[in-house]
């Protein structure tokens, strides 16, 4: 702590500076038995790992005032569901989430505007309870249920699609064009996300 102005110090007093220690440990390797040997492996209930993913319930605790929601859907499962998509989303570009995926994933849910009649039928039964920590299942069908394609697509791309035909999200067949695309054009690629 500083000590007052008025207060002597010796003259032969140093200021205090950060000095290294003179020796470093060992480097670090990963050989302990828990680490993994290869990449993150893919299958059934491992989900999509990213890093600091739990940054994501941060960001979509900012939507919360923005979600238009029927009567019966709750913003504690809509946001639950809508997350593990925005996971789905940052994973797929190798990186933390961001505001964008979450805006993606609502946008594609229709929880941004008012939805189409269809599509709230269709998402009340898969959102309906997801925030209980036994639904884990049922938060990777809803993140299942969106096309890798889809996910790739800019938010502002997503949103626009939204707007015009919820159905493109989900109609996809494997080697068909993501939505919004047309013929002769090349696939819209990600807008440059934040570092």
């Amino acid at each position: 702590m500083a000590a007052p102005e008025y207060v002597p110090r010796p003259a032969t007093d140093r200021p205090r500076v950060y000095a290294s220690p003179p020796w470093s440990g060992e480097s670090w390797l990963a050989e302990r038995p828990g680490d993994l040997a290869g990449r993150q492996p893919i299958g059934p209930r491992l989900g999509y790992p990213g890093p600091d993913q739990g940054f994501a319930l941060k960001l979509a605790r900012s939507f919360e005032d923005r979600l238009v929601l029927t009567e019966g859907e709750h913003v504690d499962d809509v946001i639950a569901g809508c997350t593990t998509v925005a996971l789905k989303r940052a994973s797929l570009f190798g990186r933390a989430p961001v505001v964008y995926d979450l805006t993606a994933a609502f946008a594609i849910w229709g929880y941004l505007a008012a939805a189409d009649p269809e599509l709230v039928r269709l998402r009340k039964p898969l959102f309906e309870e997801v925030a209980n920590m036994h639904h884990y299942m049922e938060q990777r069908k809803i993140a299942d249920l969106v096309p890798q394609a889809v996910l790739r697509l800019t938010h502002t791309e997503v949103q626009r699609v939204a707007a015009q035909d919820w159905r493109a999200f989900f109609k996809r067949k494997s080697g068909a064009k993501p939505p919004g695309q047309q013929a002769g054009k090349p696939a819209a690629q990600p807008a440059p996300e934040p570092a």
